[in-house]
């Protein structure tokens, strides 16, 4: 029974439970448990799951925001403005701490988040989420975790699919809403859980790599870019939280790996005690032949299934195959995982069409995109190229973006854009809140960049430039402002 609160096994909140499965720890059913952070997206997915458990949750965040606010507030968890010490007042068996929480202070001194001052003066139990989540979810759990730069919320939402659609009724746990389910996530009922496992470090006081924390009998390593500039200092030091993952899979277990990738066979030459699968090229255990919406799977060179579906980019074709290959680890044959990807309905906000607007001799498409990194925009944006290509539309596409996560904050990628940026025929660029110059790194673009910096002027540019059979790809790792409606309603206007 480590690290349950004795108070409520003082209390025999336990007695009654059913046996715990092997190697599982027991659990109290009605826990309570307060989440520093809550609005995260896997904050609130661990929320999510606790409650459905049973457990008794609330929580707190700064500027308690949607979409994740009016999920949280549906299932009937009080959510509280703020990080102030008050909050002790609750008294739960366990705060458990969002990686947004640190010991900084503010410039007159005082901390920034006094909950967690408090907390540690008084001695409470506290421990980070991706540690609540082991304990009390994923033990006795076949886990699969999905480890990547790019591509984590899509390909964890398509195995889920895949697991589903073939009766396994796995738990998941994404960082997104995938529309087959309507939910970010679930516990399930079946023995497999599907997880988006995250590089970013666990809390300020563990700074391991999420993802460390799973222990997963499947893991796929989808990708490996540098990325998070403000935690870690090269490629290098990213790869090695990647080897600390492969050192927990055991010997029995599928490491999932994308062939094309240099960085990932660093990683497993470093050391790998599972069985490996590659994925990508034209070598690897798995590989596709055909278009990205329609193509042929093939397992060591031999054709074992066809994907036909609605989605596009090369991206989303490796992200199929790395889906069908941690599949069959657990029983799905590859032709079921393919018929299952099938009837996959994608990720919110990925490609997601926002709306459109009637003009003469045409129409004009909005979408909303999470893409923030430089080879997520440009996947994005030459999958939408290639698909428009195919069906005969020769609209332009134009690509409105804001550097929002702390990598191009800092303006370690600054110089990746136009690069990025090649399949647009205009690209905005947000550059409020930036260190550095927008309008320099755009400049071998010329004349197709602009760059502003509030939302107004950006929705402004975009709207004069505009015109009939347009595309325009909002892209942003956060709310953008609200920038779709709003360039709806001005083009609408």
């Amino acid at each position: 029974m480590r690290g349950l609160c004795t108070a409520a096994l003082r209390a025999g909140r336990c007695a009654g439970l059913p046996p715990a499965l092997p190697g599982h720890r027991p659990r109290i059913a009605d826990m309570h448990i307060h989440i520093l952070g809550i609005c995260g997206t896997f904050m609130g997915g661990l929320a999510a799951l606790a409650r459905e458990a049973g457990h008794r949750v609330t929580g707190c965040d700064a500027g308690v925001y949607p979409p994740m606010s009016d999920q949280l507030r549906a299932l009937g968890i009080e959510l509280i403005e703020g990080f102030g010490a008050d909050q002790m007042a609750l008294q739960p068996d366990m705060y458990v701490v969002g990686n947004v929480v640190s010991r900084a202070r503010l410039p007159d001194g005082t901390p920034k988040f006094p909950l967690m001052e408090a907390i540690l003066e008084a001695g409470a139990p506290y421990t980070s989420g991706p540690q609540w989540l082991a304990e009390h979810v994923l033990q006795g759990r076949h886990v699969l975790a999905v480890a990547g730069t790019h591509g984590k919320t899509t390909t964890t939402s398509m195995l889920a699919w895949v697991l589903e659609a073939n009766g396994l009724n796995p738990g998941f746990l994404v960082g997104g809403v995938p529309m087959n389910f309507g939910v970010s996530a679930r516990l399930g009922q079946g023995k497999t859980f599907v997880i988006e496992a995250d590089e970013y470090d666990t809390a300020f006081f563990d700074k391991r790599s999420k993802f460390v924390h799973y222990r997963p009998r499947t893991a796929i390593l989808n990708n490996l870019e540098f990325d998070h500039a403000d935690i870690f200092d090269d490629l290098k030091a990213i790869e090695r939280q990647f080897h600390h993952l492969v050192r927990t899979v055991p010997g029995s277990g599928r490491v999932v790996v994308n062939g094309l990738e240099e960085s990932l066979d660093r990683v497993l030459h470093a050391g790998c005690w599972s069985e490996v699968r590659s994925f990508g090229a034209a070598v690897s255990d798995f590989s596709a032949v055909g278009e990205p919406d329609t193509f042929d799977v093939r397992q060591r060179g031999q054709n074992v299934a066809r994907v036909e579906w609605g989605l596009t980019g090369v991206h989303n074709q490796l992200n199929a195959l790395a889906a069908i290959a941690a599949a069959e680890h657990v029983g799905v044959a590859p032709d079921d995982a393919a018929r299952a990807l099938g009837g996959f309905q994608n990720v919110r906000r990925r490609m997601e069409v926002c709306g459109t607007v009637a003009r003469s001799g045409g129409t004009i498409t909005v979408y909303d995109d999470f893409a923030h990194h430089p080879t997520a925009i440009r996947t994005t944006l030459d999958g939408l190229q290639r698909k428009l290509r195919a069906s005969g539309d020769a609209g332009r596409i134009l690509a409105v973006f804001e550097p929002r996560s702390n990598t191009m904050k800092l303006g370690t990628m600054k110089s990746q854009l136009p690069w990025s940026l090649e399949a647009a025929d205009l690209a905005f660029c947000h550059s409020g809140g930036l260190d550095w110059d927008a309008t320099d790194a755009l400049a071998p673009m010329g004349d197709r960049a602009r760059v502003a910096g509030n939302i107004d002027t950006l929705v402004q540019q975009v709207v004069t430039a505009a015109q009939a059979g347009d595309h325009i790809v909002c892209m942003s790792n956060g709310g953008f402002g609200g920038i779709h409606g709003r360039l709806l309603t001005a083009l609408s206007a």
